[in-house]
């Protein structure tokens, strides 16, 4: 697939991306995406291996389809003065049958750690739209 990283990652990058356009506007967005200014980075697993993120904020998003391993390589990743945010819905984990969720396992570890914070959001919490939230409903 030709292009850099940024575009050969930008379908997997595309929910993120779209709250960070309503959020931020589009605009500032293509700024933050520009490589010198390096305000937004798009990094996939298979360059985390050696990476450590400082004085930042990093997202790993769809968390409930990644591996336990791979779960404890990305949070090895985190230096000095980072927020790490990590997302996911373990009802919508597409992992083969018998492979637990990275997130699964994380949420157990981390349970009790004063130093993580867990927010669980249940069917009411949903703010997409009416539809998505009585769909949520009417598969509960």
């Amino acid at each position: 697939m030709p292009g850099d990283i940024a575009e050969k990652f930008a379908p997997y990058f595309r929910p993120v991306y779209d709250v960070l356009l309503k959020r931020l506007g589009a605009s500032f967005m293509q700024y933050c995406l520009r490589p010198e200014i390096g305000k937004v980075e798009i990094a996939p697993f298979a360059y985390m291996r050696g990476r450590t993120f400082e004085n930042a904020v990093v997202i790993l998003d769809e968390a409930q389809n990644v591996t336990a391993a791979q779960m404890k390589m990305f949070l090895t990743r985190l230096g000095e003065n980072v927020t790490v945010i990590v997302n996911g819905d373990i009802t919508q984990c597409d992992l083969p049958r018998g492979v637990r969720s990275g997130l699964s396992d994380a949420l157990e570890r981390f349970e009790e750690d004063e130093m993580v914070g867990i927010v669980h959001f249940n069917k009411d919490d949903c703010v997409r739209s009416a539809l998505c939230q009585r769909t949520l409903h009417a598969y509960s």
